[in-house]
């Protein structure tokens, strides 16, 4: 059975929606700024209508390159933590996992920073990707108790600067929520944050890990890789 041509009724070329989308979500972009990049390329493309295919295509851009990195992460060690994100005044929690390779594996939007939360983000990500032989987190009491009920407490390490990746991994999300001056609400914060992780997971290659050629290589994979989904 073949799969629907996601783009049947689009007058645009695929190739020129996947590179908006690319644009707006790996970089930290409005949408007018991108509507002035496409311009210097030749292309006429509203700012409105970016708008449009991110929230169209986002989400199956997203699901086609989880399917694809499905088995690559590592289950070895993960990193958690939580980071809050105001809305219209309201404080709200970012729950974040994150493997020992700066992968992120899931993101979890909770108005809490309690024991249920952190024990609901764990399951939602175990159920995903498995089990960690080892988990850190900060010194938050709500792990410790979400852990205890989930059998998995001597698994944890906290401490010192021993999370500093999932710390670190905060950044391109920050950069992101200050580009589009804040979120509009819980679920547009939650939606985005799966569609940002798994584009940011594609694209991040740990550069400074590796030479120039070998990155070169990679680079150049990760974008032929994204022109290809859903094509």
């Amino acid at each position: 059975m073949t799969k629907p041509n996601l783009f049947k009724y689009f007058k645009t070329s695929p190739e020129i929606i996947r590179l908006a989308v690319m644009y707006y979500v790996r970089f930290p972009l409005s949408f007018r700024q991108v509507e002035d990049i496409l311009h210097e390329r030749g292309i006429d493309i509203c700012h409105e209508t970016i708008r449009f295919w991110v929230g169209r295509f986002g989400a199956t851009f997203a699901s086609e390159i989880r399917k694809k990195r499905a088995e690559h992460h590592s289950n070895w060690q993960w990193h958690l933590d939580e980071v809050f994100v105001k809305i219209k005044g309201e404080r709200f929690y970012l729950w974040r996992a994150v493997d020992h390779e700066g992968e992120v594996l899931e993101c979890y939007v909770s108005k809490k920073r309690d024991k249920r939360a952190a024990k609901k983000s764990l399951i939602k990500t175990m159920r995903k990707h498995g089990s960690p032989h080892v988990i850190t987190t900060d010194k938050l009491p709500s792990y410790r108790a979400a852990f205890r009920d989930l059998g998995v407490a001597d698994r944890q390490l906290c401490g010192g600067r021993t999370n500093n990746r999932c710390e670190n991994s905060h950044l391109p999300f920050r950069r992101r929520e200050r580009a589009m001056q804040r979120f509009r609400s819980y679920r547009h914060l939650q939606m985005f944050t799966s569609v940002h992780s798994q584009i940011y997971n594609h694209f991040n290659h740990q550069r400074h890990l590796e030479n120039r050629q070998t990155f070169k290589a990679k680079r150049e994979t990760a974008l032929s890789a994204w022109l290809q989904i859903c094509a």
